[in-house]
């Protein structure tokens, strides 16, 4: 599903050039949970940025299902953005005025998808991430477990081929982390690609393999025991 060879992403120029990225090659097969581990400054966010064309490297090559991204403009890479991928992050980014069913169903006001099967869609998400009950409540009225999950339910509205989780634990207690981890193992179960990014290495086992980076290249790449 994604594919990437000698990607570099460099930042500034002259005396203050970084190399963010230096020649990173990986691959992530359908239907794959992969962990993406690294400190501060190890690449591990910019290599998230890339994988989820939130950004593009200076040089090197990005296949997404085959498709070259260089190749792409930048209205269909929104649209590739918007309909197959989906995102999951740390501060869970809702927003604050509207309920979790309109944040879950957000995504598709920019689809051909009708306002009453994208309400229907959202139903269902929010039943499957266990928050039927939560539907017609704000942001500010759940707790960070429960904004997680209406997170989750937003970034599976589009039917994504692959979801990008960046330090979805980050903001949560133990026991919600875990029980986020668990859901992101049933849909995972369920056939969904998922690419993480953490810095927990017992959160990075719940994935079938993973990646350690430092100083903008992978320096290890092993399948996890749980896997």
């Amino acid at each position: 599903m994604i594919r990437i060879d000698n990607i570099t992403r460099t930042y500034g120029s002259g005396d203050i050039e970084v190399n963010a990225l230096a020649n990173v090659s990986l691959e992530i097969q359908e239907n794959e949970f992969v962990a993406v581990m690294g400190t501060s400054g190890s690449g591990k966010s910019t290599l998230m940025n890339i994988l989820g064309c939130l950004d593009t490297p200076t040089s090197g090559e990005y296949l997404l299902s085959g498709q070259s991204i260089k190749e792409i403009d930048d209205e269909n890479l929104s649209k590739i953005r918007n309909e197959k991928i989906g995102f999951i992050f740390q501060t869970f980014h809702l927003l604050p005025r509207l309920t979790a069913l309109q944040n879950v169903t957000l995504p598709l006001r920019y689809s051909e998808i009708e306002a009453h099967e994208a309400e229907l869609r959202g139903k269902e998400l929010l039943d499957k991430v266990g928050l039927s009950d939560r539907a017609h409540h704000k942001p500010f009225e759940m707790s960070g477990g429960q904004r997680q999950r209406v997170a989750i339910a937003r970034a599976l509205v589009n039917k994504p081929k692959v979801i990008f989780a960046d330090e979805p634990t980050g903001n949560l207690d133990s026991k919600t982390s875990y029980e986020i981890m668990d859901l992101l193992c049933q849909l995972h179960k369920q056939g969904q690609t998922i690419v993480m990014v953490t810095h927990e290495e017992d959160i990075a086992a719940y994935a079938d393999r993973t990646i350690r980076m430092k100083d903008g290249k992978v320096l290890e790449e092993k399948l996890c025991l749980s896997a």
